[in-house]
């Protein structure tokens, strides 16, 4: 199947990206990933062939090894880049990545831990998207009732399926699923009103500080992209096919991809420092760092070793302390 994948970055989120290509070569993708980006690039970047791709005159293309590629796209761009992925996606489709069957996002600080044939297995029956840390909520929740009264002014019916509150840090699609993309940007742009513009969401300058205009009672829109990707399900007519809190490593079961939610992210924790105070390595932490280096080495292997190494020392000084 023509599969393609896309992500967005910006800042020391590159070593997510490399990581997360390295897991995805690991687990058999091949193919291009399209990375969407603001800000200056890192070394290991540059070291591309820079050449215009499409409608973008300065991107940079990287071939670390046969069978996959990553393009890195400048983003012209005054949203917060993750309310920006509907329409990044969308872009692509109807330019560079036009004769891709199926097309995935996936966040930067995401790994990847089961076969990729897996993910194209999970397209072909329905959107494919995974439950989230903060799931369930419950049909008469205050946020969804919130957002069924709010769309109702922007004539976007909203129709309960069920109590999953899903994760924004993944999404995959046949192209015949394109419609939920655009309805997706639709449901955002409505939703702009009330936080104050597209620009605002929970991060602020990579770090968890919301810019979200604060409304009375109920913050229905607290997460922004992640409100509006559910509230999308609920007015979307087509399938979707959900995975657990396992999916992403939320909760104990079979990973098929872990995420490294918060703002420690394990290309910048110190893991004995952490253990210290009672808190023992993610699984995230350790699938991250096994995949840091090949085929892409935006980390030296002497620090993947390193990491690895810490890691062991923090189990083991977390049997002494705890929380």
């Amino acid at each position: 199947m023509n599969s393609a994948i896309c992500t967005l970055f910006e800042g020391n989120y590159h070593y997510g990206v490399a990581t997360l290509s390295n897991s995805l070569y690991k687990q058999g993708f091949r193919g291009t990933i399209y990375a969407g980006y603001r800000g200056e690039l890192p070394n290991w970047i540059l070291e591309g062939k820079k050449a215009p791709v499409g409608k973008w005159s300065e991107a940079v293309t990287l071939s670390p090894v046969e069978g996959m590629q990553l393009v890195f796209l400048p983003l012209n761009t005054n949203y917060s880049l993750t309310n920006y992925k509907p329409d990044f996606m969308l872009e692509l489709w109807e330019g560079v990545a036009k004769e891709a069957a199926v097309l995935y996002y996936f966040d930067p600080d995401i790994v990847i831990n089961d076969s990729w044939s897996c993910f194209e297995q999970w397209a072909n029956c329905g959107v494919a998207v995974c439950e989230d840390v903060n799931s369930p909520l419950q049909e008469f929740h205050p946020r969804r009732q919130g957002w069924k009264t709010y769309f109702k002014k922007y004539n976007i019916d909203l129709q309960y399926k069920n109590q999953i509150y899903v994760n924004g840090g993944f999404v995959g699609l046949l192209k015949k699923d394109i419609s939920f993309l655009t309805l997706w940007i639709k449901v955002q742009e409505s939703m702009g009103d009330a936080i104050g513009g597209l620009d605002k969401s929970i991060f602020s300058n990579l770090d968890y500080h919301s810019t979200i205009l604060k409304m009375n009672g109920f913050q229905i829109f607290d997460k922004s992209d992640q409100d509006a990707l559910n509230a999308t399900i609920e007015a979307y007519n087509g399938a979707i096919s959900y995975f657990g809190k396992d999916g992403m490593g939320f909760e104990s079961g079979k990973a098929i991809m872990y995420h490294a939610l918060g703002a420690n992210k394990p290309w910048n924790v110190n893991f004995i420092q952490r253990a210290l105070h009672g808190r023992l390595p993610r699984p995230v932490d350790e699938c991250y760092w096994q995949e840091a280096v090949h085929p892409i080495f935006a980390h030296s292997k002497g620090e993947k070793n390193k990491k690895l190494i810490a890691i062991k020392i923090s189990k083991f000084l977390g049997r002494f302390y705890k929380v």
